[in-house]
């Protein structure tokens, strides 16, 4: 027989993911910038943040659900520019972040572990992206890869390292302030 006495907590939790997606498709609307004048194509959003806090709130598979469902609504409308390109990244950008940092903070909920997932996140997802941009931004931009690779070390990496970051230290500030409301 079907148990339900967990519904009303499984549709709680669906009601605070949902807030999450809302709240990060406001925040990329809201705020988003190039770092580099030389690659404007690569801007700054917060929007990687209620999904990070999904994250550790959730878990890793319910972070990267949030990434799969921020994609799709920014790419289809706030950030329709980037097609179905733009999808694809920011699923593996924040997706990987996701699945390393979830795992590690998943089994040790402490500061000293968020530190150490939210670092991890960052690497995996600028190393994630290196590779990504290798592979399709010649595809969607006509760009020669030989063009993007020399923007690597010098335009990418950083970028990534930079949003990433700036996500992840903003992410480590808010998470304890509110994971009482996402577990209460």
């Amino acid at each position: 027989m079907y148990n339900t006495n967990n519904r009303p907590n499984k549709t709680l939790k669906l009601a605070k993911m949902a807030m999450l997606v809302a709240i990060s498709i406001v925040l990329v609307l809201l705020i988003h910038f190039p770092l580099f004048p030389a690659a404007p194509f690569l801007e700054y959003d917060p929007a990687d943040i209620p999904i990070f806090i999904g994250t550790f709130a959730f878990g890793p598979a319910a972070g990267v659900l949030l990434t799969v469902l921020v994609s799709v609504i920014q790419g289809t409308t706030v950030s329709a520019s980037g097609q179905i390109w733009g999808i694809i990244m920011h699923i593996a950008a924040t997706g990987s972040f996701a699945i390393v940092a979830g795992n590690i903070y998943k089994h040790h909920k402490t500061r000293k572990s968020a530190i150490i997932a939210l670092v991890a996140g960052v690497i995996t997802m600028s190393v994630v992206m290196c590779v990504a941009n290798l592979i399709i931004t010649p595809i969607y931009s006509g760009m020669p890869r030989e063009a993007v690779a020399a923007m690597i070390p010098t335009i990418i990496l950083p970028f990534n390292l930079i949003k990433a970051g700036i996500n992840a230290v903003v992410t480590f500030v808010l998470y304890k302030r509110i994971s009482h409301f996402l577990h209460g």
